[in-house]
């Protein structure tokens, strides 16, 4: 199937400064469709790189805007600056929309890392919940409001696709913050397809599974593999861009009838739940 509808396409993708990440094959996926793109990501100091990063020279989202501009689109990178949530979905929107016209498609791919939140929920340590929920749900929120704002105001319709999880519909013990902040954004999609589909405007969720990111550094290989045979029918982790197929499809002409759904992209994994 040949992908349609997003030559010249101006895109955002949030989240997008790791080398093995999501958001990096999502960028590199739209640019292959046609899309310029505007960057988001957390500006880290390269001395707290992991090492593969160090050893490939990786510059965050410089390094992914040169690949982009490689494959003859533009990119604009953009970090929070200090910013609210609030304050740079706003300041976004209008710079992106400034420098490289009406915006067509976001995705939120925006993520907290792994950490003091995977534990039992009585002992999840003051400010973590919140914390989890203000980058997976509340940023996604803002980000949203801003784009789709400028969205209804240009008339042109457009898509926007959350990055949510498999995990806001397992709800699994010991990801209490989690689930609850990719629950919150299954059901954030589905009130805002409803609202913005007059405009035109799209609204889906992407659930991945178990993908082969940065974010599983800290389980090892063995138990990965053991993971993978008890729940995963097809006995592989995901790869980035497994989910960017299907972000590319519904941002494209072929994915013009489809909103306000959760797709799950995970091996098959919630078939045998």
């Amino acid at each position: 199937m040949q992908i349609t509808g997003l030559t010249g396409t101006v895109a955002v993708v949030t989240g997008a400064a790791r080398m093995r990440s999501i958001g990096r094959a999502i960028t590199l996926e739209l640019a292959r469709a046609g899309c310029d793109v505007a960057i988001t990501g957390t500006d880290r100091h390269p001395d707290t790189f992991p090492a593969e990063e160090r050893e490939a020279g990786w510059l965050g989202l410089s390094s992914v805007a040169a690949e982009v501009e490689a494959l003859g689109r533009r990119c604009l990178p953009l970090t929070p600056g200090g910013r609210g949530a609030e304050e740079h979905a706003a300041h976004m929107a209008q710079r992106v929309t400034g420098e490289l016209g009406n915006i067509g498609v976001l995705v939120n791919n925006a993520a907290a890392s792994r950490g003091a939140d995977r534990v039992p929920v009585v002992d999840v340590p003051d400010g973590v919940f919140e914390s989890v929920v203000d980058t997976n749900l509340n940023g996604a929120f803002a980000t949203s409001r801003a784009v789709a704002r400028a969205m209804v105001s240009a008339g042109r319709g457009g898509s926007i696709v959350n990055i949510s999880s498999i995990g806001g519909k397992l709800a699994a013990g010991r990801t209490a913050a989690y689930a609850a902040s990719k629950a919150g954004l299954q059901a954030l999609t589905s009130a805002m397809a409803q609202e913005l589909g007059p405009a035109g405007i799209r609204v889906n969720a992407v659930c991945p599974g178990i993908v082969r990111t940065s974010r599983l550094d800290d389980m090892s290989d063995e138990r990965l593999a053991a993971v993978l045979e008890s729940s995963v029918p097809l006995r592989r982790p995901g790869r980035p861009e497994d989910v960017a197929h299907l972000v590319v499809f519904l941002s494209s002409d072929q994915g013009a009838w489809i909103t306000g759904q959760a797709i799950n992209v995970d091996g098959g994994q919630l078939t045998i739940r």
